[in-house]
């Protein structure tokens, strides 16, 4: 008796076990189903970019904040700035992150699928570099000086250098659409090269000065406050140098992309960039109305 006692307490207490077991498993099994389901409630948005601004994106991407904004982020790097335009355009991708006001609108004049901003990012200053001297005062008669082939940034680039006094350039110059050729005074005989400026930092020992933006200054190991002769400061003249978020026209009211907008400006986001980068994307949060279409 005492033998079936035991061996029936044995049945029963396996019988118990292996409930039990199938019970976690299947709390297991639920656990899995509730984290695939969240996972899948989650808006997927594409954006694309590039070097400095496509780690960025990375960043925001893997951050518990954008999973708290119900958005899955994605991010394509693409180089150069009319396949990242096109990209959106085409609907390859749902927004990109790369690119100045002032680059914005010169694609948008020579395109018909236009694009907007749905939200601002940051200013950095384009600087001038140079391996050759240590002063733009000893800049030779007749220096090569490089600037970007691409219709904003080579009239940013003008700018700047009008604003460092080596030219100056006539009271109906136009962003977008300006060149050398519209110089009214070049005292240095200065002689200007158009260059793909993501190579930039490549050709800074065959010439004598060059404008880089600050991303591609950033990636060949170049701070803009530190390493420049000269550089933009931020005020009202460079409002078209704000970077932006741009998605197509017709997408411009959609949630997850004011989303994307918030989360770059989440404070601890900014923190992490401010680090990253030392200080030279300035953050600008203001209103897209404030800087577009006017």
């Amino acid at each position: 008796m005492k033998l079936k006692t035991i061996a029936k307490s044995l049945i029963a207490l396996s019988a118990a076990f292996v409930l039990g077991a199938c019970g976690n498993n299947a709390s297991s099994s639920q656990s899995s189903q509730s984290s695939q389901a969240s996972e899948s409630g989650l808006k997927t948005v594409k954006i694309a970019s590039v070097g400095s601004d496509a780690d960025i994106w990375r960043h925001i991407a893997e951050s518990e904040q954008a999973k708290k904004a119900g958005l899955k982020i994605e991010v394509q790097e693409i180089n150069g700035g009319v396949p990242l335009n096109e990209s959106v355009a085409d609907g390859t991708v749902d927004a990109n992150a790369f690119q100045s006001i002032g680059y914005l609108q010169g694609f948008n004049e020579a395109n018909s699928n236009k694009l907007v901003p749905v939200g601002t990012t940051y200013i950095e200053p384009m600087g001038l570099y140079s391996k050759k001297v240590k002063s733009l005062n000893d800049l030779p008669n007749g220096a090569k000086v490089a600037i970007p082939d691409n219709p904003y940034n080579t009239t940013r680039a003008l700018r700047l250098l009008e604003s460092a006094g080596l030219i100056k350039l006539p009271s109906d110059f136009k962003d977008g659409t300006g060149t050398p050729s519209d110089i009214v005074e070049n005292k240095k005989n200065l002689e200007f090269l158009l260059i793909d400026d993501t190579t930039s930092v490549r050709v800074l020992d065959d010439t004598d000065l060059i404008a880089i933006g600050n991303t591609i200054a950033l990636e060949g190991g170049l701070n803009v406050l530190k390493d420049s002769l000269f550089y933009e400061k931020a005020d009202a003249s460079t409002i078209t140098s704000i970077n932006v978020i741009a998605v197509k026209a017709e997408n411009a009211d959609k949630e997850e992309y004011k989303k994307l907008v918030d989360l770059y400006h989440d404070p601890e986001i900014q923190k992490y960039i401010s680090e990253k980068f030392a200080g030279t994307k300035v953050e600008v949060k203001k209103p897209v109305s404030e800087v577009w279409g006017k």
